[in-house]
């Protein structure tokens, strides 16, 4: 599983020969990054193995600077003339680019000088048998939840390895390495000819940390069965509880509106948001890129600069953007170490799951989402959706084909509570959203 081709101080020297060639060449700075993975795929479906993968990849990407000229190239050949042909191919691109008074590596005081151990390495030695095996132990469970789960979309198992450099002209070279595993099962359920399908899944940097796979699968089937019966409600205005598996896409929403490209666009509309109250009082979240085994974990951005704990959002009101160097020049700011996107995103919980739901009262809890009507410009939001209809706190039934709508800025200010049902499968570490107040296109 962890076994590479080079070490983290091969790649290292690679990196260095590769700007020792931009020198030579005429490049007035430069960076490169050079990277190694190795994965695993398998799944089965109704208990027969249906693909096995395997992956090795590594690359080099090159970026030189021409003064304000910017030429990017990259291979997958390590060879001295490949990388001398790949620094050579970067700067003949530098040379008929415009100039941008904005480009450039990052501030030098910016970068990461201290490298803290987050644990993200957790090599696993595991056959391909086994991965099979855990696969079909993790499916079977979720056909065996109900005799109504007659299909299935199969289980899988993804292992995932990774070491990478990062090195630059101003002298900055630093490196790590990571492991990313997933286990997954989703199965299809019949009653009076109708169908209904969902799934379940862990990902973790540690395969000790993985959920069993009998878990894994009684979950995707009983989630799964709990759709059948499903039908609309009636078109209205109600709360709307987005479930802790979707409640992350309203914070995706949040953050590509106060990412950099979309605020020096200026199509966000969140422009001139910071020291603003954004969401309702009760929201916090804090940026943790020191997460130890952190799905979004790192010392460093992908441009070298320091990364940095921070609290983002404070009693609703913003606090920060997400910047690289380039977009935060644009902007007159500075980097906040978001170059590649943002780290850890730790949303504080005001109340558990069952206290939201007695909270929305009569409403939506929203389990699915269908579409993209999103315009981040406008804000607006109008999606497809699934999950339950809710009487007095209490699930009554399945609902489909229905459409929750509204405007982000209205429904993050309209944030009523956060439930401690949180899952840490992923880097934003969010549980169940309740939305005072949507409307719900049913019938």
């Amino acid at each position: 599983m962890s076994d590479f081709s080079f070490s983290e101080s091969q790649l290292q020297q690679l990196a260095a020969q590769v700007l020792d060639q931009a020198r030579t060449q005429g490049a007035t700075a430069a960076d490169v990054e050079i990277s190694e993975s190795v994965g695993q795929n398998v799944s089965v479906r109704l208990g027969e193995v249906e693909t096995i993968e395997y992956n090795r990849d590594k690359g080099v990407g090159v970026t030189v600077y021409l003064g304000q000229r910017k030429g990017h190239a990259s291979t997958s050949d390590f060879s001295a003339q490949a990388l001398a042909d790949t620094v050579h191919a970067a700067l003949a691109i530098a040379r008929y680019t415009a100039e941008d008074p904005f480009a450039g590596l990052p501030d030098q005081a910016a970068l990461a000088t201290v490298f803290p151990d987050l644990d993200l390495f957790h090599p696993w030695d595991l056959s391909v048998e086994g991965a099979i095996e855990l696969a079909r132990d993790c499916e079977q469970a979720a056909r065996e939840v109900d005799a109504r789960i007659r299909n299935s979309d199969g289980g899988s198992l993804s292992t995932h390895a990774s070491r990478w450099v990062y090195a630059n002209s101003l002298g900055f070279s630093g490196g790590g390495s990571g492991t990313r595993y997933s286990l997954s099962a989703a199965v299809i359920a019949e009653e009076h000819g109708a169908m209904q399908r969902d799934y379940w899944y862990s990902a973790t940097r540690d395969p000790a940390d993985l959920e069993s796979a009998a878990s894994v699968g009684r979950k995707a089937g009983e989630r799964t069965v709990r759709r059948l019966g499903a039908r609309r409600c009636k078109t209205g205005e109600y709360p709307v509880l987005f479930e802790a598996s979707v409640a992350s896409s309203l914070l995706s929403h949040w953050v590509s509106a106060v990412s950099g490209s979309s605020l020096y666009r200026k199509s966000s509309f969140l422009l001139d948001s910071v020291g603003t109250q954004v969401f309702s009082p009760c929201v916090e979240i804090v940026e943790d890129p020191f997460l130890k085994k952190g799905l979004a974990s790192g010392g460093f951005d992908a441009e070298g600069v320091a990364t940095r704990r921070r609290d983002i959002v404070r009693a609703g009101v913003l606090d920060g953007y997400f910047l690289s160097s380039y977009s935060a020049r644009k902007l007159g700011m500075v980097s906040t170490g978001n170059a590649g996107g943002p780290h850890n995103l730790l949303v504080k919980p005001t109340a558990s799951f069952d206290a939201l739901l007695a909270q929305l009262g009569t409403g939506v809890l929203v389990t699915e989402l269908l579409g993209h009507g999103i315009n981040l410009v406008t804000g607006d939001y109008s999606r497809g959706a699934a999950g339950f209809w809710v009487e007095n706190g209490v699930i009554q039934y399945p609902v489909e084909e229905i459409t929750v709508a509204g405007n982000l800025r209205d429904m993050f200010r309209d944030i009523v509570g956060i439930g401690d049902d949180v899952l840490t499968s992923s880097s934003r570490r969010v549980g169940s959203i309740l939305v005072g107040k949507m409307t719900v296109a049913g019938e």
